[in-house]
């Protein structure tokens, strides 16, 4: 779908609202009646006849359900304000590969850097110092080094990985746990704030006023670990949700990145376990980057105040060559990234890498979310 209308986009905010619609409902009803205005508008033994909950069924008149929808519809009048919508082209290629990809993301600040390669850094809300200063200075480096930092705004771990893109004067994504409208903890506001100013983005799938509940943050794991190239996990006790969102890049094929610790610390134990699994043990920054290729450490790391800085540059590549199959497409005519994957035969993760290269090279550029040829 190239455009949503008005009409469509409130409808498919109701459907998003409805009570017992989750992802894979969601699509059945818009793949049997071709679209959500054309869901609400069949009788509901049609709805029931496809399997659609008692529940869903009655709420479909809803005035609740309504409310939602044009309260979304106000807010994204906004201009940081987005609803990225499942079958529209800006919605983040990798996460739509994933299952049960959420059928639409609320998304404020740069929704253009969901494109981005990203890397998450997740691990304890309870993390040591050493660890937070470890998640901050990998994070910075990262981020240095072209990532975008994907986290989720949560207290320890989180903050710091957000944080230190940030001072790195990188970009950096919150995939949240409520709805846009709440800030959870309340004490990350300013946070949020610098994320947003500085180019970044907050993402949710859940309705714009939802609060924090425990049932949320695996479904907001999910997005971490999908918008991602791969996972570091920093810190994490067995029992850290970090371990879902690890867990969760593995299902969905991406990178799962560990760094370990003493034997005698609780928190060090899950990326212990993520190890025994198959998880890449990771000592330096550069062990993350060599594994996704195409990027290098070039300087040692400087210790400053107990804090270790690795200074990152790109992988000096020698220029693509014009004849490349990825810049002949190009060359044709501007492409998104789905058609680049479908007609280069080459995966996303491989794809993003090359495109990467290209653009530092100044042989390609982005507008939107075309990618364009550029002569060398």
């Amino acid at each position: 779908m190239a455009h949503c209308s008005s009409a469509e986009l409130e409808a498919r905010l109701r459907l998003h609202s409805l009570p017992d619609i989750g992802p894979q409902r969601f699509y059945r009803l818009i793949e049997v009646f071709a679209s959500a205005q054309e869901a609400f508008n069949a009788p509901a033994s049609a709805w029931r006849a496809i399997g659609m909950p008692h529940s869903s069924i009655e709420a479909r008149r809803s005035d609740m359900v309504r409310e939602q929808a044009l309260l979304g519809l106000r807010w994204a009048e906004h201009a940081r304000n987005h609803i990225v919508l499942h079958d529209m082209p800006n919605y983040p290629a990798l996460l739509k590969e994933t299952a049960a990809a959420p059928p639409l993301l609320f998304v404020q600040g740069a929704v253009s850097i969901l494109e981005t390669p990203q890397l998450a850094v997740v691990g304890s809300r309870r993390a040591s110092r050493p660890s937070l200063d470890t998640a901050h200075s990998f994070a910075k480096s990262l981020a240095q080094g072209g990532f975008t930092i994907t986290s989720g705004l949560a207290l320890g771990v989180d903050a710091a990985a957000h944080q230190g893109a940030l001072d790195a004067q990188g970009l950096t994504i919150a995939v949240v746990g409520t709805g846009l409208n709440q800030v959870y903890p309340a004490r990350h506001r300013g946070l949020l704030r610098d994320i947003i100013e500085q180019g970044g983005a907050v993402v949710s799938e859940l309705a714009l006023n939802s609060a924090p509940h425990a049932s949320h943050f695996p479904r907001r794991n999910r997005i971490i670990s999908g918008l991602a190239l791969g996972v570091l996990v920093v810190e994490a006790s067995p029992s850290s949700g970090s371990l879902i969102t690890a867990r969760l890049a593995a299902e969905q094929g991406r990178e799962v990145y560990a760094i370990p610790g003493s034997i005698h610390s609780p928190g060090a134990r899950g990326c212990h376990q993520l190890i025994r699994d198959g998880a890449t043990l990771i000592e330096t920054v550069g062990d993350i980057l060599e594994s996704l290729q195409g990027w290098q450490l070039v300087a040692p790391s400087v210790e400053t105040q107990g804090q270790t800085t690795l200074a990152l540059e790109p992988d000096p590549v020698a220029p693509a060559e014009p004849e490349h199959p990825v810049l002949e497409l190009l060359k044709a005519r501007p492409l998104e990234i789905d058609q680049l994957v479908e007609q280069s035969e080459l995966s996303l993760a491989q794809l993003l890498n090359l495109l990467t290269d290209f653009e530092i090279n100044g042989n390609v550029s982005r507008e939107g979310s075309l990618w364009l040829y550029r002569k060398a």
